[in-house]
């Protein structure tokens, strides 16, 4: 069961991640359709998945919370402290994909970074052939900032990763505010 609902919005919420939702992290962190697209070729047992709870979700540095539509989980969205910015990052699980809950969740959590945690820069990275990613940064209004050539070995292959970024002022005049 999700964790109170800590930003609300129309298509998802985004809720806290309580030790209930390790089950369903692990199951999907462990699908292919969702390692291969966030650089986690390792497999992620049990115990792993509860020392990143602890250390990540639980730690300082950032936040990191549960998408859930309908109140049910179908991903997560984070943003990790970087360089007085923040990363960008999230997944959905694959029965969920191309229902638009990756861009609402970055959405609304892209906004609370710049309004609540007084964030200048947010960026994200996304590898060359996860052409939904790219468009979900894009619908945001991300900026393609550069790419790092054949940065990342996915599938037997060096693979490009392409860099994002959005300043506040971007995103302030992207959504009126």
């Amino acid at each position: 069961m999700p964790g109170p609902v800590f930003i609300p919005g129309d298509a998802v919420d985004l809720h806290t991640i309580e030790e209930e939702d390790l089950d369903f992290l692990q199951r999907n962190v462990n699908d292919p359709q969702v390692w291969r697209l966030i650089d986690r070729a390792d497999p992620v047992n049990a115990q792993q998945e509860r020392e990143f709870f602890e250390e990540v979700v639980a730690g300082d540095g950032g936040v990191h919370l549960l998408v859930c539509a309908d109140g049910e989980p179908v991903g997560t969205v984070g943003l990790t402290d970087v360089r007085g910015g923040a990363e960008l990052g999230y997944w959905v699980a694959p029965e969920h994909h191309r229902q638009g809950y990756a861009t609402a969740a970055a959405e609304l959590l892209v906004g609370y970074g710049f309004d609540q945690r007084g964030l200048h820069r947010i960026e994200a990275r996304v590898f060359e052939f996860n052409d939904a990613s790219q468009t979900v940064l894009e619908r945001v209004g991300f900026t393609h900032e550069g790419t790092s050539r054949e940065a990342v070995f996915v599938d037997g292959a060096y693979r490009d990763t392409h860099w994002y970024g959005i300043l506040e002022e971007e995103w302030r005049a992207d959504d009126g505010s």
